[in-house]
């Protein structure tokens, strides 16, 4: 493989040079935070959910963190290919109106477009996604407590710093800050150990799916905060990658099954506190069984700028946005040399002789 790299725990591992990789295998397909970095996922999407998952039966739980619980969500849809095309095409296509003399957005001119643009792609489809006969979704959002309870000029930046601080010193106390939700549709329930940090369930419906939505992708000081969702407690409601930018869960505890991560680099960091915290980016016993796909750091050299799109692009383009499109546009038809080698793999039998360690 020139482009994609497969990386696989050691039950991961045992499971395709026994048994090689189908489709029936995969119990749970995990989606990370990372914004506009999740573009060059969008071909292998297109082939996970619009071609090869379709060859089975069995129930798929698919988890996702701001872009990733977007992607997970499209991956239900009927036309799943061409729905993840349309969803490339939005997110390249966003438009902000930036007040003088500013070079990004107000957080309130991005939620406003933002939630139109969810409100849009998901319109007619939302009653058939939550009641889906075989994919169970589950999108994580952050809930703020005590000072992180309502948004706030002075009370949000305090709370985070409070929350940075906090987790530096060990992960678990972020939840003295922060709670994960899990919105999860009906049906059989997500079979993964949570109690790594605190967190609740609450049932996703009709009412709050876009809702939802638009909170796990609310990232503090860039969005604002969703308040008061309907059927999950009142608060403030933040952006799922905060306690969990890359769902590095206890997926040993499910027992059988593969967990299978498109993902934009090896690393599975467990929160987004944690990314200047190398010591936790490393693979742990919990990720025994997952499966992780993603590129070759010669692949992404190979982009513009030599780099991933991300956030940064936003400023570093200004306000030429016919520049920064075809950027991340060029990112996505790239993207597509990542899917063609991962068929490939599979076509060939899945050969266990081209698999890294986690």
């Amino acid at each position: 493989m020139k482009s994609l790299r497969l990386y696989a725990g050691p039950a991961a591992r045992r499971h395709i040079e026994r048994h090689g990789l189908s489709p029936q295998a995969v119990k749970v397909v995990a989606g990370a935070a990372g914004g506009p970095k999740g573009l060059i996922l969008n071909h292998l999407d297109r082939h996970i959910f619009g071609r090869w998952l379709t060859r089975s039966d069995q129930t798929v739980h698919l988890v996702g963190a701001s872009i990733g619980a977007w992607r997970m969500a499209t991956g239900m849809l009927e036309q799943a290919e061409t729905s993840f095309a349309r969803l490339a095409h939005d997110y390249i296509h966003q438009r902000y109106e930036l007040p003088p003399g500013r070079t990004y957005p107000t957080a309130e001119e991005v939620s406003r477009v933002f939630a139109e643009e969810l409100h849009d792609f998901f319109d007619g489809h939302i009653e058939s996604l939550v009641g889906h006969p075989r994919y169970r979704l589950h999108i994580v959002v952050s809930r703020g407590r005590h000072v992180l309870s309502r948004e706030g000029r002075l009370r949000t930046p305090l709370g985070y710093l409070g929350a940075a601080l906090t987790n530096a010193v060990a992960r678990p106390g972020l939840s003295l800050w922060l709670e994960r939700v899990l919105f999860s549709t009906p049906g059989e329930p997500l079979p993964v150990d949570l109690s790594d940090l605190r967190h609740r369930r609450v049932t996703l419906d009709a009412d709050n799916f876009e809702a939802a939505l638009l909170a796990s992708c609310s990232i503090p000081f860039v969005l604002k905060a969703v308040h008061d969702i309907a059927g999950a407690p009142p608060g403030a409601y933040w952006d799922g990658g905060i306690t969990d930018y890359h769902l590095h869960w206890n997926y040993a505890s499910m027992g059988e099954g593969i967990v299978l991560y498109p993902h934009f680099q090896q690393a599975v960091v467990p929160g987004w506190l944690d990314k200047p915290l190398r010591h936790r980016h490393r693979a742990t016993a919990a990720l025994a069984n997952v499966l992780v796909l993603a590129p070759a750091a010669s692949w992404v050299a190979s982009l513009p700028d030599r780099k991933l799109p991300d956030r940064t692009d936003f400023k570093r383009y200004g306000s030429d946005n016919e520049a920064r499109s075809r950027a991340w546009q060029r990112c996505v038809d790239e993207s597509e040399r990542l899917a063609e080698e991962w068929a490939q793999w599979l076509e060939g039998g899945t050969p266990a002789n081209v698999l890294n360690p986690l």
